[in-house]
């Protein structure tokens, strides 16, 4: 639903409560906040048993306060994140903003602020087209726009504005990306400034969100609807904001007006009771199940926020079920709030402190040595054609620090895996650049070496299968998340 062919390659681009609340070191127990400890520790345990290695990190709000927060290594508290779709609801926040401001109304018609991109007879439902449209995913269009925008020669706001619109805007939801990068646009047309310059003055610096960054279509506009890359603290940032009904530190960031409005049901998207995709959709935000509402992004990223409970819950993760992951929230921790504070339980406090101090991925377990390892290192094979782009790979295994040195035409580079621990390092993402990574791997066989890498600045993880056979090797790669093409690619090599 939230997928783009785009998204296959920004999945490797690097990508609370008050301030204070956010930042403190005296960390409120979960008892004081209303909330067991012995819940939390039960929703991480059955996080970890039933969508193993697909938690990353979490930060959980009460009444302001940080209540229990964790980050499953080699994710850490100060890496951003690529959040997707989750930047629709910043991008939502700006509109706001900028409403109070004057720039805007979000009744003005959408072409109004692109002349030279409108077509010259543009039709009734295109002329009828509102920024209240784009921000309820009510644009008319019959389908998903986004790829259609972006495969536009001519660029992307004259490909979205070119396209046909199907039904009369405010009458047909369908989620679209699109529309939230036409959002960004009239950002940047009435301020002068990208969404992320506009944001950072207005929301970015007063709550404290650093080292964020923002990715830019061609023509230099911010993405709007994915591409934002914050800390998980940010993301709890965000629904703090908003359950503080737009006040932070005692200045009014964003009208309570329009969270009121952005966070209820603008429009219907379904029917059915038992899913968190079908309670309505307000502006660029969902409602869910229970009385919440959160914005999310793809494989599981999530801002929730919990009006009647005071609490905010903000989750990285890499699932191909975002629902699995709610549905334990809702287990778990929804009914364990409890309005006034629950007696302390030191012993269930304890267990969980050396749980949220002991979170890791998986590792590969294995030997550090093969018997064979003298004939299998330090050769380059030439690889046959692969959607990487890789020329050659070549592996020195030596047991105390083996390194894996994959080859392009032009560049090459070098990780390092850990045996029994992650080593972190550098890959290069073909058309993209480098990104931070963390790997570990060993000897399954004699033959066969297995190693894992973390993309630990998104929700990707690969595991590399290499079976050597004398002059050959074949490597299977598999990808944790359904990315298409990119989730099971077979490479085959040839020593020099």
């Amino acid at each position: 639903m939230k997928n783009s062919t785009f998204l296959l390659t920004s999945l490797f681009l690097l990508f609370v409560g008050c301030k204070t609340a956010a930042d403190k070191a005296d960390v409120a127990t979960p008892e004081s906040l209303g909330i067991s400890s012995q819940a939390i520790l039960n929703f991480i345990e059955a996080a970890e048993k039933e969508r193993k290695d697909e938690l990353h990190s979490f930060v959980l709000l009460r009444h302001g306060q940080i209540a229990a927060q964790g980050w499953w290594n080699p994710y850490n508290p100060d890496t951003p994140q690529q959040l997707f779709s989750l930047s629709k609801s910043f991008t939502s926040t700006a509109i706001g903003i900028a409403q109070a401001e004057g720039l805007l109304n979000i009744n003005d018609k959408v072409i109004s602020f692109f002349p030279d991109e409108t077509p010259k007879e543009p039709s009734d439902n295109l002329n009828a087209m509102r920024i209240r449209d784009l921000l309820t995913m009510t644009t008319g269009h019959n389908d998903d726009a986004t790829d259609r925008m972006m495969q536009d020669t001519t660029g992307w706001l004259k490909g979205f504005l070119s396209l046909p619109v199907e039904h009369k805007p405010g009458t047909h939801f369908v989620y679209n990306s699109a529309a939230t990068y036409m959002l960004s646009a009239i950002i940047q047309k009435k301020s002068g400034k990208t969404l992320f310059d506009y944001l950072t003055p207005r929301l970015f610096e007063p709550m404290g969100i650093e080292h964020a960054s923002w990715e830019t279509s061609p023509a230099g506009i911010n993405i709007g609807g994915w591409g934002l890359k914050v800390r998980t603290a940010d993301i709890a940032r965000l629904g703090q904001l908003y359950l503080q009904k737009g006040m932070w530190e005692g200045k009014q960031l964003v009208p309570a007006a329009w969270v009121e409005d952005a966070t209820k049901k603008q429009t219907s998207n379904g029917s059915n009771p038992d899913s968190d995709w079908e309670q309505g959709y307000g502006y660029q935000f969902w409602r869910c199940r229970h009385d919440l509402y959160r914005g999310d992004g793809a494989f599981g990223q999530y801002c929730i926020v919990f009006p009647k409970q005071d609490a905010v819950l903000a989750i990285t993760s890499g699932t191909n079920d975002m629902g699995a992951i709610m549905n334990l929230v809702w287990d778990h921790l929804l009914p364990a709030m409890s309005e006034q504070p629950v007696a302390e339980n030191t012993n269930a406090f304890t267990a969980l402190q050396k749980k949220l101090g002991d979170l890791n991925l998986s590792i590969i377990k294995g030997t550090a040595v093969s018997p064979h390892i003298e004939t299998m290192s330090n050769h380059a094979y030439t690889l046959q054609q692969n959607p990487d782009g890789f020329a050659s790979i070549t592996f020195d295994l030596k047991p105390d620090a083996p390194v894996i040195t994959f080859s392009m035409p032009d560049k090459s580079f070098t990780i390092p895996v850990g045996n029994g621990a992650l080593k972190t390092g550098t890959y290069i993402v073909p058309f993209v650049g480098e990104t931070p990574v963390a790997s570990s791997g060993a000897w399954i066989s004699p033959d066969t070496l297995l190693f894992r890498t973390y993309f630990y600045e998104t929700p990707l993880y690969f595991t590399h299968k290499v079976a050597f056979n004398k002059n050959d090797i074949t490597i299977f790669r598999t990808g944790n998340l359904e990315f298409g093409p990119l989730t099971r690619v077979e490479m085959k090599g040839t020593l020099k």
